[in-house]
């Protein structure tokens, strides 16, 4: 079985479109599909438990919900989802022969903006080029893992920001990642409510930081705050 893991704040108004999309494409035998909730007052528990599994979390940090989403996953294959995010219809199967290497511990799927915009496209275009040079993948490409590696990292890092770029890069010390070259399509509302060029950059800046070794949880609350006035709670990476 797979567990499909969706971190979820405040996100009634994308959710139900994707747990229709995966409840057309998971038959219940194959998969389950768990969502994590956290701190919501737009009635994301309410509209998730019609289709879905609902754990709720104490912290409403993206890390902290996909933890405890997969503490509650019956699964050996964890598959975390965002809740605007949709993957290709044959997700299912595309894992489990990516996972048929023996030496294969996790990995991603390709990167795709679900708006026809240029500056979309573009963003979308440098972040495939990197995540192909660097395997480092981010929350919404869909990340997959086996069970026993998650639980043997840790599960995700206790932070609030770029937790899946952290998670990556220590997958990749576990084990063979594989990027499946299907994608998965995702909003862009964080890059359009904010300016592209704008988001894009700030982004970067973060990133750099980051690889600098420079603290970036500071820059948390206020990153969670816009995105929160953006309408795109609990969205990190560089893609998101």
């Amino acid at each position: 079985m797979i567990s499909i893991v969706i971190p979820a704040r405040n996100e009634a108004a994308h959710l139900g479109a994707t747990l229709a999309y995966l409840r057309e494409h998971v038959p219940p035998p194959l998969a389950e599909v768990i969502v994590a909730e956290g701190g919501s007052v737009d009635g994301t528990a309410d509209l998730a438990r019609r289709w879905a599994t609902v754990i709720h979390g104490h912290d409403s940090t993206r890390a902290a919900l996909m933890n405890v989403g997969a503490r509650a996953a019956r699964g050996d294959v964890l598959f975390f989802l965002h809740a605007d995010s949709v993957p290709p219809p044959d997700f299912l199967p595309l894992i489990r022969a990516a996972l048929a290497d023996p030496l294969a511990v996790g990995g991603a799927f390709d990167h795709q903006f679900s708006e026809p915009v240029f500056g979309l496209w573009v963003v979308s275009t440098i972040d495939r080029i990197r995540f192909r040079l660097t395997k480092n993948y981010y929350g919404d490409q869909g990340i997959f893992v086996r069970k026993d590696v998650f639980t043997q990292m840790g599960g995700f890092p206790d932070r609030a920001i770029l937790e899946d770029l952290e998670f990556s890069r220590q997958m990749k010390r576990m084990g063979r990642t594989i990027l499946i070259p299907r994608p998965v399509r995702t909003s862009g509302r964080r890059f359009l409510n904010g300016g592209i060029t704008k988001t894009f950059l700030w982004i970067v800046w973060l990133l750099a930081l980051h690889t600098l070794h420079i603290d970036t949880e500071r820059y948390a609350p206020s990153y969670r705050k816009e995105n929160d006035q953006r309408g795109a709670p609990c969205k990190d990476g560089i893609a998101g």
